[in-house]
Formats: C-alpha cells, structure tokens, sequence
C-alpha cells in the first residue's frame, strides 16, 4: 500500500520522495501518522534548501558533522526571531531521518524556549455571546461544523480526515431517524448521543458524546435541505460533504477553511480549533458548578479515563442507565454551551436543577422536590434541608444511609451497599438496600 499522498504531491518537496530511501522513511512514519509524515517531508527539505545539502548526503556525514550543521542552523534560525517550537519541528524532522539510517545527534540540541507558541499566546476562548456571533455569520454546513466542536468536543479531522477518505457519518448520531419519502430528519431524544469511531479517534479509541438542541436543530435543518435538493440520505452519509467536489468526505483542512471563513466574518482573529477549547471551558465551568462530574467531561473530550475502561469492558456499550445519567448531565449544563434559549431559563434553569439535584441525593423523593419552590430559595435554606434530610436519615432510619469518601464508594458496593449520589468536597452517599 502506497502512503503517497496527494498533499505530498503538491509539496513544493515531493522530489525528495524520487529518493527510494527517503520514500521509505516516510512511508514508515506515514504509517503512523500521515500528517506528521508530510510535516516532516517539508521540514527535511527545508533544512536541506537552507544548508544546501540533500537527505543523500546527510545519511553519510559523520555524527560530528552532523551535530554541528544542525546546532549551527538552530543558532542561525533562533537569530532570525523564528519561533523555538518552530525550530523544534525541524530537528524532530532531521532526527527521525538520521535514526532511519541509524545515525544519531551528539549530546542534547538545546533550543531556546522550544516550548512557546508566541502566535497562541493571547488567545483567549471565545464567549457564548461571540459563538453566537459565529454561527450566525455561517454557512449551514460550516454552522453544523461550529456546533459539534464548540457543543460536542469533536476535533475538526472527525468530521472529515486529512486526507478526505472517512468522516462523521449520519449513523454516528444513535437517535437520529432519517425519512427521504418525506424528507425529514428527526431525534427521537435531544440532546442527543453520536459516536465517534476509532479510526477517528485522535486517542484510538471509541467513545461516545453529546450534541446539544441547538446544534440538533441547525443539522436537522442542513440536512434536510441536502434531501430537498436530491440527496437520498442513509447511515453511511457524511454529515459535512464537499460542495463541488463529488466525493463523499471533506478533508481536515476544508473543514477549518469553512470554519475560519464563518470566525472572520464575524469579525474574530481565533482559529477553529478554539471551538474545542471553548467545550472544554464551559464543561469545567459546568464541573465547578457540580452539574457534571469530571469523568463525563474526560470521555466527551475522547480523552481515556474511568468510564473509556467501562466503555471496552463493556464492548462498546454503556449500561442504560449511566447513559441516561450522562445525558440529563449535559442537559443540565448545555445552557453554559449554546447560544440560543430552548424553552429553558438559562442561568436559573441551572440553579434549579442543582438545587434539585442536591435534594434528592440527600434522601428527598421526587414527590417532595417537585412540591417545593426552588427558585426562590437560597443557598443557605437547601443546604439547611439536605443537612436536616441527611441527618433524619442516618439517625432516625437505624443508620441506613452513610456518607463516605469517594475513594471508598467500589469498597461498599462490593460490600452490599447501594450508591445513592454524589455530595460536594468528594464525598458520596450509600445506603443499604432495601429489607
């Protein structure tokens, strides 16, 4: 199988690859990484432009000569203001050329500052105010883009990879039902799961997360215009395709392209991928405010953690109930996401459903939640009741409820204990279970 790639070709490098060595090396890091393999093309071929050599000749030099033609060119780049993460990239390319012929730097190439990203560094994650700006200044399938990074976490290679080959597909979304004969599309469940494959999984792995209503809505809307338009859709359709291209799938770079165009036109300087950021922001936002847990933040992200492990030992599948857990979760949160109100009272809504939330976890039934007006207490009167409610329990119930550290919560299910919620400062509810 052939790593050559079309972007190879249009590099203004691709003749290093009439070298059947250096098609070697980068079929071998293709392999695991198409994109660092075509990074590191340009970089090989740029040090060798500016040092005016070839891949040939470096295989052959001595070490010594080696380390001294690549510590004078990070010396020459560092004098011309180029950036040391910049300079980095170069070495990390000239390194992976001599070890694939098994030659090796002497001693550390020390790099000042190869760390910095001066072009990032005063970017800032944009306001749910300024999303909304974005989105409006989109074309529908750059809005849809918007809403399923800044609302789902995706990054931007999910919904079409680097080289255009695969992408998100409509049977990614588990609730979405799709009627060409009528040509309508609907959610039987919002917000709604979608999944994101393994091989586009950044971290390898599948995992699962959330799209909001507001993002649900502005895709039920792309697509049902696609239908209108001819389009027969089914479970193997891509959710961004090209606009001129016939092919089924969008690259990477086509997708930041769309994205960018909808920032500037705005009026914002950011790059795409602060979408992703702004996710994850207001998701630790929403895990300061105790209306998700971290874990549920992590697996959204594609991140590997606690529920990934349940995830593969389940083969693929959550239980019900900790999916419909996770959901009501990011319904509780999606008001910190999106940029238009869906019958819900934004920043009160939240406060409610906290309050709710607390209440119930400290042994209040749903009866007795539903009965109380939560808007208009404070926080001292719920903390008051669920001190009271947890108290009445433990003490007038011979003791059938406890509370305990998080870390202890496994111990006492094993032990017959029954997991009730979660309480502030890491700390958890148990009970025994019923006579």
């Amino acid at each position: 199988m052939s790593w050559h790639r079309v972007s190879v070709e249009k590099s203004r490098h691709r003749q290093l690859l009439s070298d059947p060595e250096v098609r070697r090396w980068y079929d071998n890091v293709a392999r695991g990484s198409i994109i660092t393999a075509d990074v590191y093309l340009r970089r090989l071929g740029l040090f060798c432009k500016n040092n005016s050599t070839t891949p040939k000749i470096l295989a052959e030099m001595d070490e010594t000569s080696l380390t001294n033609l690549t510590l004078d060119n990070v010396t020459r780049l560092e004098g011309r203001g180029h950036a040391g993460s910049y300079i980095e990239s170069i070495v990390k390319a000239v390194k992976s050329w001599l070890e694939h012929n098994n030659k090796q730097l002497k001693g550390k190439v020390r790099i000042t500052d190869a760390g910095d990203t001066p072009t990032l560094k005063d970017e800032r994650t944009p306001t749910r105010d300024e999303l909304g700006k974005v989105i409006r200044a989109s074309e529908p399938d750059a809005r849809v883009a918007i809403c399923l990074i800044a609302h789902s976490g995706l990054r931007p290679e999910v919904l079409g990879d680097y080289e255009g080959r695969d992408g998100l597909r409509l049977g990614d979304f588990l609730e979405l039902e799709i009627d060409n004969e009528n040509k309508t599309v609907a959610f039987s469940t919002v917000p709604t799961f979608l999944r994101v494959p393994k091989k586009l999984s950044k971290g390898g792995h599948q995992y699962l997360t959330l799209l909001s209503e507001e993002g649900a809505k502005h895709l039920k809307e792309f697509l049902e215009h696609r239908m209108r338009h001819g389009e027969q859709l089914s479970s193997e359709s891509s959710v961004i395709k090209p606009r001129h291209v016939r092919k089924q799938f969008v690259r990477t770079t086509n997708i930041g392209d769309k994205i960018r165009g909808a920032i500037r036109a705005a009026g914002f300087s950011w790059r795409p991928y602060v979408l992703r950021c702004y996710f994850d922001s207001q998701m630790l936002l929403a895990e300061s405010k105790r209306l998700i847990i971290r874990d549920y933040r992590v697996f959204w992200m594609g991140h590997k953690g606690d529920i990934e492990h349940e995830y593969t030992l389940n083969k693929g599948v959550l239980p019900p109930d900790l999916l419909e857990d996770m959901r009501e979760a990011y319904r509780r949160s999606q008001q910190l996401l999106v940029t238009e109100s869906f019958g819900h009272g934004g920043e009160e809504d939240i406060s409610v459903a906290f309050k709710k939330e607390l209440l119930l976890i400290s042994g209040y039934n749903k009866e007795e939640v539903e009965s109380l007006d939560l808007a208009g207490m404070d926080e001292d009167e719920i903390h008051r009741r669920c001190r009271e409610s947890l108290l009445g329990v433990l003490l007038n119930n011979g003791c059938r409820q406890r509370v305990i550290a998080m870390d202890d919560v496994e111990k006492h299910v094993n032990e017959g204990w029954e997991y009730v919620g979660r309480l502030p400062h890491n700390r958890a509810v148990i009970r025994l279970p019923p006579a």
